[in-house]
């Protein structure tokens, strides 16, 4: 049985500024502090001989390689996205980069932001553009209603506001 699984489908390459910067960011520490650092611990566990049964050695080739991988992934990453305006021209309406506060069925508010799927944080509210809630949301203005179809369930909300900047 092998590994193979359908392709994912093509994530939006959009992103924030702010967004941007974090993931070069995070490339430069990798490459020029963590990998250094992980290379060098990996010499001394090679040093102390028999590689078969070297626990550390194999903990930091394996390190070595999930490094690797991410660096290898932020270099193709970075050079796809495109870095958003901070807001567009109708402000009025929701679109990338946007705040917004929605009110579902029961009442409950809820604010959420429309960022790039690469800067997504649920514990923050940003939600990814390529969601079933934000591609429903999308070009509608504030009071219009809309049905969603979630993961779980169809749900309906209404948009309560929209702001456009760093929150």
């Amino acid at each position: 049985m092998g590994r193979w699984r359908p392709p994912q489908a093509a994530s939006t390459a959009l992103i924030t500024r702010a967004g941007h910067d974090r993931l070069k960011a995070e490339l430069d520490h990798l490459w020029r502090e963590r990998r250094p650092e992980v290379v060098r611990a990996l010499a001394a566990a090679a040093a102390e001989g028999d590689r078969s049964e070297n626990a550390e050695y194999t903990y930091r080739k394996k390190q070595l390689g999930e490094i690797d991988r991410r660096v290898r992934y932020l270099g193709k990453r970075l050079e796809t996205l495109k870095i958003a305006p901070d807001a567009p021209t109708d402000r009025a309406a929701v679109y990338f980069g946007a705040w917004i506060t929605l009110e579902d069925d029961d009442g409950r508010e809820k604010r959420y932001r429309i960022v790039g799927p690469d800067e997504t944080d649920a514990a923050r509210g940003w939600i990814s553009i390529d969601s079933p809630l934000a591609r429903a949301v999308l070009k509608k203005r504030v009071d219009d209603e809309f049905v969603a179809e979630l993961p779980d369930a169809r749900a309906s909300f209404v948009v309560v506001d929209i702001r456009y900047g760093e929150e």
